[in-house]
């Protein structure tokens, strides 16, 4: 290994836990291709290797290591055996997510996952295995900060060899650029850049633990759209409807862009002048989405647009700017979803089968929250989740609840797309229990209706006798009586105008006889309604209640009074110059003093009137 040298002090470390570990001892890579694709902000290692058992004892398991960066950012690994040939069909086992193991007599500074064999590795076999690890926050921005004008340059570092506890006979390691362009990147032997391919090896004859650092630095414009916090609540409603709320804080995870931003020069050359940008994202939504909505922090957005067709429903947002390096948004989207499509009986659970990740492509989330809300009345729950999750439960209350809704509680952090799978979560819930809203709407009307009956029909008085209830009582004695009050007043005042009226008429006509007449009726009236006002004054005169209106009826009494006189008295001087065939002139001069008065007495009578009016 003199041409490629390895890394000594990491073997000499290791080399004595490989001592007392029988199942690495024995065990040779007879043939490992790697393949890690750069062309996103996720870093996707795809690994073809053919494990051969050189010993005497059968092995169970085969261990792979992870450097402590590497298993920080791993968010997806799985492994699954392959056939020989040219089809190379499916092994023994199909595509398994991995946990991670602690073995005996390895170094601890490395975190190991294990591949469990479902049938022993005999002495002399030979198996093929693929394992697809997903990295994030793998590419380091290079320069750290750009300008609006500049490509956004990113660096990968990695081993040409392949970190693994067992000798290596053949590797080769693929790096896949997004374009055919690089600034600059490790050479070594065997080394080869062609098209947007950089090629190491294939190197033969590897040691354990080899490592061979090599860098990339290349042009990578792809958006790292990163959501720090994905919550994701699906709420199930047996009448019909599973509505789906994602809320999302993203941000823009490239090179943080300095200076003054330019959005002419944005949408002249959106392509030049914000090459690492982004202005949309694209969530593609079962076919049978419905009700779909967008808004941001401020409210309902405009810049979206629905596709849809019979595999699927694409939204597409834009943000109210376009996302810039270190730039952030924060919006919810929401849509429903038909209940018969999701939820179906099985062993007599009803189980709901919705996908787990979030919809968009490319987006990592750092930290995803998935919460299942089931109907109330709900029990017996349990969870599959084809990956390692973090479970809780807890309780949410909504309308007409009284116990609250059960809530599945799911969190999983460094999710990638790949984690968009399908999950169930499966419960029992009683078909009575869909009558339990519907009954207490119903009985809620009942006793809402029967409680106005009963308020409009008893009387709910604590007392009679107490001193509140004939304080209210008197009082309403006191306000009847001042509203008859008025309505006598009223009277007098018609009559003061059929007065005035006969004197109209006498001045048109010239009958005296009709004149007196009409004065005669309403003399008659008038004292009528005198007989009517001397028990209302009386009354109000005798209750501890009209204590502060009382000298205003009592004025109000006396002004009309003083009022029919002064009326009678114009009355009387009128018909005696009619009779006596005075001049029309002198008529005037005799009345003029009296009419003054009356005219002063009628405005005091109507505004004492509005005074009294309660």
């Amino acid at each position: 290994m003199k041409r490629f040298g390895f890394d000594l002090s990491l073997f000499i470390f290791l080399g004595f836990g490989l001592l007392f570990s029988p199942a690495v001892s024995t065990l040779v890579i007879s043939q490992l291709d790697r393949k890690m694709d750069l062309s996103s902000q996720i870093v996707r290692s795809t690994i073809l290797l053919k494990v051969e058992n050189k010993g005497d004892d059968s092995v169970s398991e085969v261990l792979l290591a992870f450097t402590e960066k590497q298993a920080k950012n791993l968010a997806f690994l799985t492994a699954s055996s392959i056939g020989e040939g040219k089809g190379k069909a499916k092994g023994p086992f199909d595509s398994v997510p991995l946990k991670p193991v602690n073995p005996e007599g390895m170094n601890q500074g490395l975190t190991w996952y294990s591949i469990s064999l479902p049938k022993k590795l005999l002495k002399g076999g030979s198996l093929s295995l693929e394992v697809k690890a997903l990295y994030t926050h793998m590419l380091r921005p290079f320069p750290e900060k750009i300008t609006q004008a500049d490509v956004q340059l990113v660096s990968f570092e990695e081993s040409a060899c392949y970190l693994s506890p067992y000798a290596v006979s053949v590797q080769l390691l693929t790096v896949k650029l997004p374009e055919p362009k690089v600034e600059s990147y490790t050479k070594l032997d065997n080394s080869k850049f062609s098209g947007s391919e950089i090629k190491y090896g294939p190197y033969e004859n590897i040691a354990p633990f080899s490592n061979i650092p090599i860098t990339v630095h290349y042009v990578n414009n792809h958006p790292f759209s990163v959501a720090r916090e994905l919550l994701r609540e699906i709420e199930i409603s047996h009448w019909g409807n599973v509505q789906v709320t994602e809320s999302y804080n993203l941000v823009h995870a490239g090179a943080e862009i300095t200076g003054e931003f330019s959005r002419h020069d944005y949408q002249a050359q959106p392509h030049l002048r914000g090459a690492s940008a982004f202005r949309n994202l694209v969530a593609k939504l079962p076919p049978s989405a419905h009700s779909i909505y967008y808004r941001d922090e401020i409210g309902n957005i405009s810049t979206s647009n629905v596709w849809s067709d019979s595999a699927k429903t694409l939204l597409e947002i834009e943000p109210r700017y376009p996302m810039f390096g270190g730039w952030r948004s924060s919006f919810t989207i929401g849509y429903g979803l038909p209940l018969q499509d999701f939820l179906f009986l099985s062993e007599g659970k009803r189980v709901l089968d919705i996908s787990f990740g979030c919809p968009m492509n490319e987006v990592v989330i750092e930290n995803l929250t998935v919460k299942v809300v089931l109907p109330e009345g709900s029990n017996d729950i349990s969870v599959s989740v084809p990956f390692p999750i973090k479970q809780s439960q807890e309780t949410k209350f909504s309308h007409l609840d009284m116990v609250g809704r059960p809530v599945v509680v799911l969190e999983k952090k460094n999710a990638v797309p790949e984690h968009n799978e399908y999950f169930q979560v499966s419960y029992q819930f009683s078909n009575l229990s869909l009558l339990r809203e519907p009954m207490m709407l119903v009985f809620g009307f009942f006793l809402f209706f029967v409680a106005c009956i009963v308020y409009a029909h008893v009387d709910l008085t604590i007392s009679k006798s107490s001193a509140s209830y004939l304080s209210k009582l008197q009082w309403n004695e006191v306000h009847t009586a001042i509203q008859q009050f008025q309505n006598v007043m009223n009277g007098c005042l018609i009559i003061h105008d059929k007065l005035e009226a006969s004197l109209r008429d006498l001045s048109r006509t010239g009958d005296v006889p009709t004149c007196k007449a009409a004065r005669k009726t309403a003399d008659s009236t008038l004292k009528e309604l005198s007989k009517e006002l001397k028990p209302l004054l009386s009354f109000l005169q005798s209750s501890s209640q009209s204590t502060q209106i009382l000298p205003k009826v009592e004025e109000l009494a006396s002004k009309e009074k003083e009022l029919q006189e002064k009326l009678m008295l114009k009355h009387s001087t009128i018909t005696d110059s009619y009779e006596k065939k005075s001049g029309g002139r002198e008529i005037e001069n005799r009345v003029a003093s009296i009419q003054q008065k009356i005219s002063v007495l009628r405005q005091e009578v109507d505004d004492l009137l509005e005074v009294i009016d309660i």
